[in-house]
């Protein structure tokens, strides 16, 4: 019997991993440092870990761009960890210090901080500048994966 595959990036070490998909929320250790695959908390990525990221992981990610000095931002990282513990492993939570990573904010035009995007298949569907609450936050991430993998399965359909 096939079982369906799933491709994700291990967050320690960035080695990208393969866990059957019925098995998803069994978690899984990195088949290279041997670290939990799922945390159930939000990652930081650099300029280049940012982008070796999304080339290998399958799963949709939540971004925040953030910065240090940025009041708003601190106080939506214990939100957006919140949201992560909950979450995870369907989805991954990862955070983007604009000052450190200015590529990457460049090439997602981001002009304000925190930012939040959703990206499903390594693209974008849904960006919000400003901090949310909790429970707004968590069902706005809800609302646009649903909304993602529709248009996904859409998309998928019509190049079929």
């Amino acid at each position: 019997m096939d079982q369906a595959l799933i491709q994700t990036v291990c967050p320690s070490c960035g080695r990208r991993n393969r866990l059957p998909v019925a098995r998803l929320r069994a978690g899984g250790q990195c088949g290279a440092c041997h670290q939990p695959l799922f945390q159930g908390r939000a990652f930081a990525l650099d300029d280049d870990g940012f982008s070796t990221y999304l080339q290998g992981e399958q799963l949709p990610v939540v971004v925040d761009f953030w910065a240090p000095w940025c009041g708003p931002c601190k106080a939506m990282a214990p939100i957006f960890d919140a949201t992560a513990a909950v979450m995870e492993p369907e989805v991954r939570f990862v955070k983007v210090n604009v000052d450190t990573a200015p590529a990457t904010a460049a090439r997602y035009a981001i002009r304000s901080v925190p930012t939040l995007m959703v990206l499903v298949g390594g693209t974008s569907v849904a960006t919000q500048a400003g901090a949310m609450p909790a429970q707004a936050f968590r069902e706005w991430v809800q609302w646009h994966l649903a909304r993602g993998k529709a248009d996904g399965t859409a998309m998928a359909r019509r190049a079929g």
